[in-house]
């Protein structure tokens, strides 16, 4: 079957009549703007299956089945997508154009574009790479890394360049060496509302590469010498990463994963950290297993990626709230997917002959010590060096060990309510263990470190429905005031509240990103759904089928079809995005706020890394921040 055009799938979105369309097989009745009626996927007698006409949505709040129309047409009649578009297309009277016109050359002809695309990404990225390390305009690049302490191996070996800061240039030079401007168009490196201007300007280049070593996506971060505001007054964000393409799957792709390959299969062992320059650096310290997900939380399609070749993970994410939430969810990912895991741990010592002696001297000086241990790679590396960093990866705990330490630091285990809290954060830890041998070990461990009954926690376990009862298995450990949808639990928290408020008023978007940065953000899911609403405002915000493809959360895109139909927010929008920005950035403020505190008392017992001039000027302009805070909102 050929393959349908994009432009035919956006006409027949505008025409479909979603009632309608699920009337012929749904008892709808209408409430106000929307359609309620049984739903179809499971037996129910009070109806919670909504449609939303006006954003062309169907959701269930029974079952939590979702998605666009021609989802639904596809469930409903199982049909593939080129079935069910071509089906409601004939009824709507929409013409179908196809981007081949012999379907039997199709396989064919995907096969050819996609060499293409290949070769593109190839010498685009030979071209960036050329800018940076040899002509005038990869200057402030080749300043900043030198300043990180990048050497020039590791920015040959990974491919670095720079993308010029004119967005036409690049349309102009492929256009020299013969790429129409239909093929351009289509390829991801151009606006798709400029089609000659380039997605990526003024940004260091990390070109992504499949396994196979072909080139399929870039990512970019923007220079702290550019500055935070973009062209369109929108903030610029410190990283972005290509669209997804025929040959671009972030979620299902790994940073770095061709170059550390070869070591993942020699030792079994892959390094998993946040983000290139953490991955570029542990290369440079010759930790030469170590890759990164694509602007998104661990998955499990990488996961099982990674499962091919390798058996254990060290998971190396930040020492700040954000990292350790990331951790958590890595360790149930990689547990679920058959991978052992262990966490470099943030804050932890090493044994006193741990790590060589700063500048060569017998002995750790007091600053090595608290400074360089189990903190952002890139930053030891730039401080410290590649030895010092290499060390500093060593010391880890098993996955188990560092939960359970999480839940006795989130929860009061003084108390009978905080055992029982932090038991619980534990549970979906042992939902992912395949052997009952296994899990009934670690049920007598967390009674024996929280000093309460194994037959207690025990049952505890089984009364919350995690022992093969179709709870879902991707569930992170989350039980405060969550909003459970059947699929995973996700906790409706500030941020969290904010997205939602612009998912169910889409025009909000670009006040969203003028005011707030993807840094501003914590929650990982929240993170994830930030970057999603960056990549399809960046597309020009095509439709809602658009955005829940950038997620690869089911729990997230479940959130996600929920919000988007709901009408909770639609009374002042303007005001709740205003107050919802605040809250953010205020519990923001509350949090670094708190840290100053604790690092102002570890300094005081000489071990805080950073001098206490800088921790009291810090206080102090966050104080006066919180003032503003309390002045406009007392």
């Amino acid at each position: 079957m050929a393959h349908i055009a994009g432009a035919t799938i956006q006409a027949l979105n505008d025409r479909l009549d979603a009632a309608a369309v699920v009337g012929d097989y749904v008892r709808l009745e209408k409430r106000g703007g929307q359609y309620w009626g049984c739903c179809p996927f499971h037996n129910e007698k009070t109806p919670s299956f909504k449609v939303d006409p006006s954003r062309k949505l169907y959701y269930c709040f029974g079952c939590h089945k979702g998605g666009s129309i021609i989802d639904f047409v596809m469930e409903m009649d199982k049909l593939s997508f080129p079935e069910a578009v071509e089906d409601l297309a004939k009824k709507s009277g929409v013409e179908i154009i196809y981007d081949s016109s012999h379907s039997r050359e199709q396989e064919r002809d995907i096969a050819a574009r996609k060499d293409e695309l290949y070769e593109l990404y190839r010498r685009v990225a030979g071209t960036f790479s050329h800018i940076l390390l040899e002509r005038p305009q990869g200057e402030d690049a080749r300043t900043y890394l030198a300043e990180r302490k990048i050497n020039r191996e590791m920015v040959e070996r990974f491919r670095m360049g720079f993308a010029p800061k004119d967005r036409l240039w690049l349309f102009n030079f492929l256009s020299e060496k013969g790429y129409s401007e239909t093929f351009l168009a289509e390829s991801k490196l151009f606006s798709s509302k400029y089609p000659r201007w380039a997605f990526f300007s003024n940004r260091l280049m990390f070109p992504i590469a499949d396994r196979q070593g072909r080139f399929v996506a870039f990512g970019g971060r923007i220079l702290p010498s550019i500055g935070a505001l973009g062209e369109d007054g929108g903030r610029n964000p410190k990283y972005i990463n290509s669209l997804e393409s025929d040959i671009y799957k972030k979620g299902q792709t790994l940073f770095a994963v061709d170059l550390a390959l070869p070591e993942i299969r020699r030792t079994k062992e892959v390094c998993v950290a946040e983000g290139y320059m953490d991955v570029v650096a542990l290369h440079q310290a010759g930790v030469s297993n170590a890759v990164a997900p694509l602007g998104t939380a661990f998955t499990d399609d990488q996961a099982k990626l990674l499962r091919r070749w390798a058996e254990r993970v060290k998971l190396i994410f930040d020492a700040d709230e954000a990292g350790q939430n990331a951790a958590v969810k890595a360790i149930l990912t990689c547990r679920r997917n058959g991978l052992a895991a262990s966490v470099v741990v943030p804050g932890d010592k090493p044994p006193p002959d741990y790590l060589p002696a700063r500048g060569g001297e017998g002995g750790m000086s007091e600053d090595f010590k608290t400074e360089a241990v189990f903190k952002d790679p890139a930053d030891i590396l730039k401080k410290f060096g590649p030895e010092a960093l290499r060390k500093s990866i060593e010391y880890v705990i098993l996955d188990f060990e560092y939960l359970l330490r999480r839940g006795k630091n989130l929860f009061d285990v003084t108390t009978s309510e905080g055992k029982a809290r932090a038991a619980a954060y534990l549970f979906p830890y042992l939902e992912t263990l395949d052997s009952e041998v296994s899990r009934d070990t670690f049920v007598g461990e967390i009674a024996d470190a929280l000093g309460i009954e194994r037959q207690a926690v025990l049952t505890d376990y089984r009364r919350a429905g995690t022992i093969r009862t179709g709870v879902d298995r991707e569930r992170a450990p989350e039980f405060e005031g969550g909003v459970s949808n059947g699929r995973g639990s996700i906790r409706m928290n500030d941020e969290l509240f904010l997205l939602a408020s612009v998912l169910a008023n889409h025009e909000l978007v670009i006040k969203l990103r003028s005011t707030l940065s993807i840094e501003e953000i914590e929650d990982p899911r929240a993170k994830e759904l930030f970057i999603a609403l960056e990549e399809w405002f960046r597309n020009d915000m095509p439709g809602i089928d658009d955005l829940l493809s950038r997620i690869h959360d089911e729990a997230l895109r479940n959130f996600v079809l929920e919000q988007s139909v709901s009408k909770a927010f639609s009374i002042n929008p303007e005001m709740l995005l205003d107050d919802g920005i605040k809250r953010v950035k205020r519990k923001r403020l509350e949090r670094r706020q708190s840290e100053i505190v604790i690092e102002l008392r570890t300094q005081k017992r000489g071990e805080s890394g950073r001098s206490l001039e800088d921790l009291l000027a810090e206080k102090v302009h966050i104080d006066a921040e919180m003032r503003k805070f309390k002045e406009v909102n007392p």
